[in-house]
């Protein structure tokens, strides 16, 4: 899988993936993580997703890393905000900034320890399952070096017979979650639905069983070992 791949699904508006309201996992469960006002939160793979405005109503800082330009642009422009752009100092990205939302334009690889000094919080929606499974290990490794200790991360995920559709979204079951997140992680599973009922277009491309998983994920904090 390519950057090209996402920059053209993003140019061709096959963005089936993107959802107009905020996700109900994120305003069930988010409450789970007790983050205090104020707490930055970092979305990967962020989009164009409308939970960022969620998320910063909630009273939070949001900084969000993406790789298209457009999906970029779209955010603000549909949520009527006007960011203002600048240069991310000595880094490939562009740094676009509104209130409370920031957006690092790049890729999610090319972030460093320092660019994730103050985030105390990660959701992730729709960025594990965009990734097959060598970039899934790369990613959670790569998560694992740049976040600060004791970060809290909310994951959602699903898990379906992979033979029976070609991803994205790919089938991450819950053997493979343990696996990427267990060694450095606290992981614990807060629900798991079977919603294939509720999505005709999965029926129609051929799946008998469709499950979303929530889960929240704890770093180590070494002030309390």
């Amino acid at each position: 899988m390519t950057q090209s791949y996402w920059l053209g699904r993003w140019e061709r508006n096959e963005t089936g993936f993107h959802q107009d309201t905020y996700n109900p996992y994120l305003i069930e469960y988010w409450p789970t993580l007790r983050l205090a006002a104020g707490s930055r939160v970092f979305v990967p793979l962020c989009g164009k997703t409308r939970d960022m405005i969620w998320l910063r109503d909630q009273g939070h800082a949001v900084l969000g890393v993406e790789l298209s330009a457009l999906a970029v642009q779209n955010f603000y422009r549909e949520n009527a905000l006007a960011p203002k752009q600048a240069q991310y100092t000595g880094k490939q990205f562009n740094h676009f900034s509104d209130g409370n939302i920031d957006i690092l334009h790049g890729d999610f690889f090319d972030l460093n320890k320092n660019d994730l000094t103050s985030i105390q919080a990660v959701y992730d929606r729709a960025s594990l399952v965009a990734l097959p499974p060598d970039l899934r290990r790369r990613y959670a490794a790569h998560m694992f070096d740049i976040l600060p200790p004791a970060t809290q991360i909310l994951l959602v995920g699903f898990d379906y017979p992979q033979i029976e559709m070609q991803g994205p979204p790919y089938a991450v079951p819950h053997e493979e979650v343990i696996a990427l997140y267990l060694p450095n992680a606290d992981v614990r599973l807060l629900t798991q639905i079977d919603v294939l009922a509720d999505n005709p277009r999965f029926q129609q491309r051929g799946l008998t069983r469709l499950v979303e998983s929530v889960y929240l994920l704890t770093l180590p904090d070494p002030k309390q070992s």
